[in-house]
């Protein structure tokens, strides 16, 4: 079966929502695997973007929707160790969704952000070392997926390197890779 990564160019970044999973493309039959926390119901998205811009320890504004929705967030929070955008960002297009981290690495496999995307501190800095300025970043619809002929990945799109345990590879269990870091995937 042929899968979505293995047409992917290098560098390509591709966000499996509904598994809550984060694929860093290598070549045509590997990637970089992470556990990442998405957005909670109402607030997931699909499409293509790209990198615009990367940060270390970022600074925090709230936008102003979520300030309306939560109105007891600071207006400004400078990056540091208690920042909610941890350690780096790399930011979407011209979005307000990022891909950074986290100071509560207990929200990675978890369905619990505005929209962004995040991943435990040391995970988003080997992201960042890795990922370029416009790299394309697809992230794939928490819904059903389509046919892998129509852009979406199958079930079986990314086998676990781990062979005693390729049935529990995408398990809510196993998302939670918060002490063994990102993993190289094989691509079928």
């Amino acid at each position: 079966m042929v899968d979505y990564a293995s047409h992917q160019a290098p560098g390509t970044v591709i966000i499996d929502t509904k598994n809550t999973f984060l694929y860093l493309v290598l070549n045509d039959t590997q990637a970089m695997r992470y556990g990442i926390g998405v957005g909670r119901e109402g607030f997931t998205w699909s499409g293509e973007q790209t990198v615009a811009r990367k940060t270390e320890w970022p600074d925090w504004r709230p936008p102003a929707e979520m300030v309306v929705r939560q109105p007891y967030l600071p207006r400004f929070m400078a990056g540091g160790p208690t920042n909610p955008l941890g350690a780096r960002a790399m930011y979407l297009g011209e979005t307000e969704y990022r891909i950074h981290g986290t100071n509560k690495p207990d929200t990675i496999g978890k369905r619990v952000s505005s929209g962004c995307i995040r991943l435990t501190n040391e995970d988003v800095v080997d992201l960042y070392d890795r990922v370029k300025v416009g790299a394309k970043v697809i992230v794939l619809p928490a819904t059903v997926a389509r046919r892998p002929s129509q852009g979406a990945p199958s079930d079986a799109a990314f086998r676990s390197p781990d062979p005693t345990s390729p049935a529990n590879r995408l398990s809510a269990a196993n998302a939670q890779m918060l002490s063994s870091g990102p993993r190289i995937a094989e691509v079928k």
